[in-house]
């Protein structure tokens, strides 16, 4: 465990994790600077709490000085590694470490930590669930959105910490050790941020660098990428799959979620597919991940059962929000990616009004295209990347140009007809008109609830 007593630390990065991270470590007694590229009226809810607690604070801006004075520099996940104070920073040799790495330093218990480029969500609340339903001390955080310094206070050693963990928080670890780690899947996403999917891969194969061969390693045999890690890993590999048995692992067989434990070993059945409360494929591959993870941790198959059978869905993650003149909509607003959007197309049968765009990550939509032509009645664009999904997928199907989603949703409920479903499934991030996901699905929601969006349209 670090000794932070009267050393100078730097964060980088006032977003929820940054301001957490801040307060931690003052508590801890160090010297804290908070760095921020946003104006001060910006970070104004945060600065009186920081200035309070003896916190420095530099808005605006870094300044060079201000990185190379610090024994420590703890960097926010939204800041990329190649911020060019923080790349000169690193050719000084300071230390530089993510709010993660922070946590995982004095965090007690040991660590499930869950990740891949979909499902990442819903897979960590339902292992975190069958943890406490085992009876377990069960803590959630991470991406999810609980800062995981935030748990160190409430850990103890009999504690599981069940975190999700993206590519952004894994760049920056170093003794990052979970127990049992999960990819979930690895596809095509923040190419933005990371330059090429290989970059991306490398990134996410970080949550198993630390472990060995006490540790357990899950992975999705029936996505590519994901799978090929397993060569690179010291931990025992376990695997789940929908499409064939698995000798250690999880996998669907005769209408069953099953299980064994080790090779040659018996296979459990654990739940029905019938009794999964959640919607598409995908989620399957979520189940039966969290099932493998949920086991290796110890817990009863029984209580593994009564967690997935109570399971609710997710706050913006295929999430049903009403019927209204016999049409459904549904918001997935975390659906970020091609892929995530893939997935919650082809979890109904046809009939789609699909909402698509926000901010693009360097994203390729041609890859929409045969599933849209198969299942979806017309697309209506918004944000940013309206021109260039417009442009992959011109003559695929029906697109109207909505620009905001209060427009969108109010064109999608002109054109449906009973029987259909308008999804928000965005295929993007949200920063070019929302905070952030939860914020578009929010108002998504609201317009759905209050009727104004096909109101608008009609009154146009």
């Amino acid at each position: 465990m670090m000794d932070l007593k009267g050393k100078k630390v730097l964060v980088v990065g006032l977003g929820k994790s940054g301001l957490a991270a801040a307060l931690f470590l003052r508590r801890r007694g160090a010297q804290v600077t908070v760095s921020d590229v946003r104006s001060a009226e910006a970070l104004a809810k945060d600065i009186p709490a920081l200035l309070d607690e003896g916190i420095n604070v530099e808005a605006g801006g870094h300044g060079l000085l201000t990185f190379r004075r610090q024994d420590l520099i703890v960097v926010s996940p939204g800041v990329p590694l190649d911020t060019p104070e923080l790349a000169q920073a690193q050719s000084f040799g300071l230390s530089i470490i993510g709010e993660l790495e922070l946590a995982a330093r004095f965090l007690k218990g040991q660590t499930i930590a869950i990740t891949g480029s979909n499902g990442k969500t819903t897979t960590t609340t339902l292992v975190g669930e069958m943890l406490k339903e085992s009876g377990k001390p069960t803590l959630v955080g991470g991406n999810i959105g609980v800062p995981v310094v935030s748990l160190i206070d409430e850990s103890m050693n009999d504690t599981w910490s069940v975190l999700e963990v993206s590519s952004f928080q894994l760049e920056s670890t170093q003794e990052f050790h979970p127990a049992v780690s999960v990819i979930l899947n690895i596809t095509p996403d923040h190419l933005d941020r990371h330059g090429s999917f290989e970059n991306y891969a490398v990134a996410k194969e970080r949550i198993f660098a630390a472990q060995t061969g006490e540790d357990c390693l899950v992975l999705n045999a029936d996505n590519a990428r994901a799978a090929a890690a397993a060569a690179r890993s010291k931990a025992r590999v376990y695997w789940f799959s929908m499409e064939y048995p698995i000798d250690q692992g999880a996998w669907v067989e005769d209408g069953q979620i099953c299980f064994r434990a080790e090779k040659g070993g018996v296979s459990e059945s654990i739940v029905p597919l019938s009794a999964i409360p959640l919607k598409g494929g995908h989620n399957v591959e979520n189940v039966l991940a969290a099932v493998c993870a949920s086991r290796l941790a110890g817990c009863p198959a029984e209580a593994v059962r009564r967690a997935i059978e109570k399971f609710k869905a997710v706050e913006h993650r295929l999430e049903f929000v009403a019927t209204l003149n016999g049409v459904d909509y549904y918001n997935d607003s975390k659906a970020t990616n091609v892929d995530a959007t893939s997935k919650a197309v082809a979890a109904f049968p046809g009939g789609i009004h699909l909402i698509l765009g926000g901010k693009d990550k360097n994203s390729d939509y041609t890859q929409l295209a045969e599933l849209l032509r198969q299942r979806v009645k017309a697309v209506y664009t918004i944000g940013a990347a309206a021109a260039k999904i417009e442009s992959h997928l011109r003559g695929v199907v029906p697109i109207h140009s909505s620009g905001t989603l209060e427009k969108a949703v109010a064109a999608a409920s002109s054109a449906a007809h009973p029987g259909d479903i308008v999804l928000l499934a965005p295929a993007c991030s949200s920063f070019d008109q929302f905070e952030n996901y939860e914020h578009r699905g929010r108002v998504f929601k609201e317009l759905v609830h209050e009727g104004r969006g096909w109101k608008v349209w009609q009154n146009a």
